[in-house]
């Protein structure tokens, strides 16, 4: 029994080690304006993310972590797949990455239509949500400039924290995430201290007269 304990408090302790390092990629990313770039920091990011939850895996069991891990699998994947079209930019690339982006939105929908339905009826409404802002991250990372991804991260993430909080009651139980909660907060802060470094730069006029 004692052994069981320490193995337990072991993959715990491991698993909160990954959540510090995700957070810390998770806030870098979003002070990144470069696509490619932040895909990149973004997908490595995912990948802690996705070995947290394996060793919450190994501490509870398997399989009060496996729809994470999926999750997690599918963020890594998707990250790592649009800095490499990103990165190259032509226009071979660019049809690529819109054919890449419907798989995704169709892999997604799919997925999160499967949780909805699936989830209980007291609840379900939060589900919806976690549906539509993330199918609308997803997107939103593909959509050029800065604000897209920022905006729709930030809804998306204010959704994840309310399931991991006592609000989203599953199984007759409480669901409590510290860490969940940290990841998801890390990116409203960062995204915050994006935009107050945003309002301080100076902004180029939108038409540019050349000098005579």
């Amino acid at each position: 029994m004692q052994n069981f304990m320490n193995s337990l408090s072991g993959w715990f302790l491991v698993a909160q080690i990954l959540g510090l390092i995700t957070i810390g990629f998770e806030f870098a990313s979003y002070q990144i304006k470069n696509k490619s770039k932040y895909f990149l920091v973004t997908g490595v990011g995912s990948f802690f993310w996705l070995l947290m939850f394996f060793s919450m895996g190994m501490a509870t069991g398997m399989d009060t972590q496996l729809s994470l891990i999926v999750a997690a699998i599918y963020s890594t994947f998707r990250n790592l797949v649009f800095w490499q079209i990103f990165k190259h930019n032509t226009p071979k690339s660019q049809e690529a990455g819109l054919i890449f982006l419907l798989i995704m939105i169709v892999v997604a929908l799919t997925a999160g239509t499967f949780t909805v339905l699936n989830a209980p009826a007291d609840v379900r409404w939060l589900h919806i949500l976690g549906l539509i802002t993330a199918l609308g991250f997803v997107v939103g990372q593909y959509l050029p400039g800065v604000h897209y991804v920022r905006i729709s991260v930030v809804f998306y993430a204010l959704v994840v924290i309310l399931t991991q909080t006592p609000l989203n009651i599953l199984y007759g139980d409480f669901r409590w995430n510290v860490m969940g909660i940290a990841i998801e907060g890390a990116k409203i802060l960062s995204v915050i201290a994006f935009y107050i470094k945003y309002s301080k730069e100076p902004h180029k006029p939108l038409i540019q007269l050349s000098k005579p």
